[in-house]
């Protein structure tokens, strides 16, 4: 049952990185190449204005495999994700509270979605890979992982008050329980970490807005349509196998 979960997470995982792909391609690869476009002609004066690559070493990248490359990576994405979140939802099914499997997939979505994404966004928002100070980016990503894992274990933290709380609390104690610890825990941990300032006062702040809000539109659409993919996908195998077991009864 378990190795079933986790190909169908794999194959929608799959399916839905496409879709934020595609998100992300439509909205934030021409942003991204507006960013690029500005810094290359911040460094016309040291001959850089005509190299319109991402360089690693001797390495060159150019703009059209890196918009192929997108897709791929999206894709990859969301089969990693889509395993994860399959066997999350092979852990919490039957677990507290009476739900269906449409209730559970969706709902877990959105729960992951807050936590991994929406909590470090608010605090260490993305930007353009043209934008930024080179000398901060260790400190950035370690900071921002510290606030994706603990936002993590907060949200886990939560389901465990919410679960540990009595079958008889009024309903609306287990939601208000979870929340508060979540943004107790979370936003203590947010409000701890330092901020980081690394953008130009010479960049536009619109730009780095637009592609701000592309990214987390691109999670948004993957993380959705993992949840809403994936509760269909149970639902109608979970039907299958209805129809199927009254079909075998009945002959």
């Amino acid at each position: 049952m378990v190795w079933t979960l986790v190909r169908r997470g794999l194959v929608v995982g799959a399916l839905a990185g496409l879709l934020a792909g595609a998100f992300a391609f439509v909205f934030g690869e021409p942003l991204i190449q507006d960013a690029i476009d500005i810094e290359n002609a911040a460094s016309a004066h040291a001959s850089l204005s005509s190299i319109p690559f991402a360089q690693a070493g001797d390495w060159v990248v150019g703009r059209g495999e890196q918009r192929g490359g997108l897709f791929l990576a999206t894709a990859l994405y969301g089969i990693a994700a889509g395993g994860l979140f399959s066997i999350a939802f092979a852990a919490l099914r039957g677990r507290g509270s009476q739900r269906s499997d449409w209730e559970l997939a969706t709902r877990l979505a959105g729960a992951i979605f807050v936590a991994i994404v929406l909590v470090p966004f608010v605090k260490y928002p993305p930007n353009p890979p043209a934008v930024g100070d080179a000398e901060t980016i260790a400190h950035r990503t370690t900071y921002y992982l510290i606030l994706l894992v603990g936002s993590a274990l907060a949200m886990f933290a939560a389901a465990r008050v919410m679960w540990a709380l009595r079958r008889d609390a009024p309903p609306w104690a287990r939601p208000l329980a979870g929340a508060g610890t979540f943004v107790a825990v979370a936003g203590g941990l947010a409000l701890a970490l330092p901020g980081v300032e690394e953008l130009p006062k010479d960049f536009p702040a619109a730009l780095i807005w637009e592609f701000r809000l592309s990214s987390l539109g691109t999670q948004a659409v993957l993380w959705a349509a993992l949840g809403i993919g994936f509760g269909i996908a149970t639902m109608r195998a979970a039907a299958a196998t209805t129809a199927s077991t009254r079909a075998t009864s009945s002959a």
